[in-house]
This record gives C-alpha cells, structure tokens and sequence, in this order.
C-alpha cells in the first residue's frame, strides 16, 4: 500500500532567505503521509515513534510542488516500517526576466527528502 499527498510550498513555509523551506516542512508531510496509511492499514492514525534515517538531497523553495509518498515496508504486532519520499514535480522559474508567477513541470522529479521511520498503533486501536 503506497500513500501520496502533492502539496504546493508557499510563503509561509519559507524560513530562510531566497525564499528557502525549511526541511522540517517536509517531515510534516511525511508525518501526514504516514498518519494516512495507519489509518487505511489499521483504522487508526497511531504514533510516529522516530525515524531510522533522513537524508535531504535538494533544496525546496515557496512556490514549489511537492509530492510525498509513503510506504509500509515491514508490519509487526504494533510497529510499521515506513520508507518516504519527497519529490519536487512542479517548479517556480527563478529567472530574472521570467514573470514572478512561472513555473515549469519537472520532467524528471527532483528527490529532495528520502527517509524512513517506524510507527505504531496499539494492538487494542487496530481495527481488522
């Protein structure tokens, strides 16, 4: 079972200068990603106990489109192993004579996050 949630990064989500997202803005997603999966898998949303591995390959900017995927990859009596992925899809074009709201569809998604944590859902929560 595999989850996907596409997002767009705005202003908001912008921490540093030029316009840079903060990687924990990621990790958001990928506790959303993972929370929909508990759900679809055990009809509850259940705990993120921590992450094994992260790994930030390239930067996000506000106006980028995000994809975060999700996957279980090995289930215990309580605890899920979750593989994520996050994706640039759609891009703001950063040019100086390009108008402020272009943007471009990235042929070839750029992996920005890789990572992968457990979860658990108490087996009295677990609905079959």
């Amino acid at each position: 079972m595999e989850t996907i949630i596409r997002v767009r990064m705005s202003a908001h989500d912008a921490h540093y200068a030029g316009e840079l997202v903060d990687g924990a803005r990621i990790l958001q997603l990928f506790g959303d990603v993972a929370t929909e999966l508990l759900i679809r898998n055990d009809g509850d949303e259940g705990l993120f106990v921590a992450y094994d591995n992260i790994e930030f390959l390239a930067p996000v900017y506000a106006g980028d489109y995000i994809e975060a995927t999700g996957k279980i990859t090995a289930q215990g009596r309580t605890s899920r192993k979750i593989i994520f992925e996050a994706k640039k899809v759609i891009q703001l074009l950063r040019d100086p004579d390009a108008q402020p709201s272009a943007a471009k569809v990235v042929v070839e998604p750029i992996t920005v996050v890789r990572a992968s944590g457990t979860c658990m859902v108490p087996k009295d929560f677990q609905r079959d």
